[in-house]
């Protein structure tokens, strides 16, 4: 779903990472809502490196974060869930949107993390509350990407501005 430029950004800042285990030079998330006309709903996914999300998990946890390798895979899946569902939020058309947790994997140095809203006929406007990670770093950023009929919208927030309105 995260075009060719973004898998790119996200090599390069995986590149910087792998030098210091926190301290690469870029915090970002990314987070990608395409609408699935067929099917009525928007498909989304966000992308957090995984270091960066697994400390954040242990500053909310008392449970043993390891995304990688879990030893209990459902504990894993509530403990992603409820934070991305914690950190974000959806309105399509000024109507707030349950978020439905599908699960999530590893993708490259990331955790790629899966969602989907039901019964989207239309979306002719979303709004976009996006905080992922904005306690870990001061520095963090989110890239926001919305897919409507081919249509492609991107905006980038920087903590501590969190919201975006998509017009159609």
């Amino acid at each position: 779903m995260i075009s060719n430029f973004y898998k790119w950004l996200f090599s390069l800042i995986l590149l910087f990472s792998l030098s210091s285990e926190i301290n690469h030079p870029i915090f970002v998330s990314v987070t990608e809502i395409e609408h699935n006309e067929k099917d009525n709903i928007l498909e989304i996914s966000c992308k957090i490196f995984t270091n960066d999300f697994e400390s954040t998990l242990r500053k909310n946890s008392t449970a043993k974060i390891d995304l990688l390798n879990p030893k209990d895979k459902l504990a894993m899946d509530k403990l992603v869930s409820s934070y991305i569902q914690q950190h974000l939020k959806i309105w399509v058309d000024g109507n707030l949107k349950e978020i439905k947790y599908i699960g999530y994997e590893q993708v490259d140095e990331s955790i790629e993390s899966y969602f989907q809203i039901d019964n989207v006929k239309t979306m002719k406007k979303i709004t976009v509350k996006d905080n992922i990670l904005y306690e870990f770093k001061e520095e963090q950023m989110s890239l926001i990407h919305v897919i409507e009929k081919g249509a492609r919208k991107s905006t980038r927030l920087i903590n501590p501005e969190d919201t975006v309105e998509v017009q159609f």
